[in-house]
């Protein structure tokens, strides 16, 4: 069968029409106040701006969300750093549920074990990770020809810990399944939101 083109969905700040990965939404809540739409689920009008952190800002600070729904609205004024949050929370989910379906592995000498194996897919390393360790992490990958696959550095230990039952986690790797494939993929839209936006001037005339 031919294969479909992906919806697009046109950014409320530059006017660009895009494939809906490429955009986040944001919904209308009971109360009339803007909340970010991470999954795109929420019934009711929406918006949808680039992913970026920057320009989400942006559109908040020109009231947009009001001039594209044309109602009343109230934006938070941590929108961009909300819409962060929600992102961070959507990765914690899914690196919890690729543990529980066995394809994330937990503690330094276990991780550095799947990658001399090359079954990781992604190496996870907590934001507050020792240098010392990070770099034995990435010397290990090197070595095992393995510097392609993603490196997941988003989320604290603390934070690692509570997604994946542990007290503190502070190196793990993912391994192939589904569920690691998830995790990657919402890695992937976070890194791109927290990107520096890149675009051209004239798309914000």
């Amino acid at each position: 069968m031919p294969r479909t083109s992906p919806p697009l969905r046109q950014c409320c700040l530059t006017r660009r029409s895009l494939p809906a990965d490429e955009l986040v939404r944001f919904a209308v809540g009971p109360d009339g106040a803007i909340a970010p739409d991470v999954d795109g689920r929420a019934g009711g009008r929406g918006v949808w701006v680039t992913l970026s952190e920057t320009l989400v800002a942006e559109a908040a600070a020109k009231n947009l969300f009001a001039r594209a729904l044309k109602q009343q609205v109230s934006v938070p004024e941590n929108l961009a750093s909300l819409t962060r949050s929600h992102l961070e929370n959507r990765l914690a989910g899914a690196l919890g549920l690729a543990r529980k379906a066995g394809q994330l592995t937990v503690g330094g000498a276990k991780v550095e074990a799947a990658i001399r194996s090359r079954e990781a897919v992604a190496l996870v390393t907590a934001t507050d990770a020792r240098p010392d360790g990070r770099r034995k992490m990435l010397a290990a990958l090197k070595a095992a020809g393995l510097m392609e696959v993603p490196h997941i550095e988003a989320l604290s230990s603390a934070r690692l810990g509570l997604a994946l039952g542990g007290e503190n986690v502070i190196h793990a790797a993912l391994t192939a399944g589904a569920a690691a494939r998830s995790a990657i993929e919402r890695h992937l839209k976070l890194s791109r939101y927290t990107a520096p936006a890149r675009i051209e001037s004239n798309e914000l005339a």
